[in-house]
């Protein structure tokens, strides 16, 4: 599939879940402060292909999971997301919604990983297997800052509502930690597509 046709799907079928989602949420400042987010992310991402920064389809595929789930987690609130069927089969004492969008903040290091990449900025592998996930921490670690601020000074309800910690006291570095470990994820996988390259650059040095 074409790169700007797979972006126009992505794009379209998240204008029509945004705007079937923006009716009637659980609570309209949780709905506004979450897309907010996703506004700035797509906001982000229409600027950087209109500057010819683009990724591969398959980044933007990784790239608009967090961007579904984030829209979905704000019509309900994360922590009411109908998540049952898995806190039921898992036994979990929480609704992880949160913990699978969280998860998919870490797939962005997959498209900064092809950044640096095509960029030729990083030659050594540990540093392109790194980077991209010191990146997405440093991202998850500002993020819960973020919801602080806001949580201490918005009204305790929604404040409430849009951490989602579910009475965990732990909830903050969970997140950070699900933010890391799909990083690791994601540059695993851009590693795996790239490992023929790597494997003849390696052949090609050692000739």
């Amino acid at each position: 599939m074409k790169k700007e046709k797979c972006v126009m799907i992505l794009l379209g079928s998240y204008v029509a879940l945004c705007a079937i989602l923006a009716v009637h949420p659980y609570d309209r400042a949780t709905w506004f402060a979450e897309n907010l987010t996703v506004w700035i992310i797509v906001g982000t991402l229409g600027a950087l292909w209109i500057n010819h920064i683009r990724f591969s389809c398959t980044a933007y595929i990784l790239m608009s999971v967090l961007i579904y789930l984030h829209t979905i987690g704000g019509h309900y609130t994360f922590a009411l997301v109908p998540f049952d069927w898995v806190t039921d089969l898992f036994g979990f004492s929480r609704n992880h919604f949160d913990r699978i969008a969280h998860f998919s903040v870490g797939f962005y290091a997959l498209a900064i990983a092809e950044w640096l990449w095509d960029k030729k900025l990083v030659a050594n592998k540990f540093l392109l297997f790194t980077y991209p996930v010191f990146v997405i921490a440093t991202i998850a670690m500002s993020y819960e800052l973020i919801e602080w601020i806001y949580a201490a000074n918005a009204d305790p309800a929604a404040g409430g509502a849009y951490l989602g910690s579910q009475g965990d006291e732990w909830d903050a570095q969970k997140d950070m930690m699900a933010d890391t470990l799909g990083a690791i994820l994601a540059v695993m996988l851009f590693f795996g597509i790239h490992k023929p390259f790597f494997h003849k650059n390696k052949r090609e040095k050692n000739v």
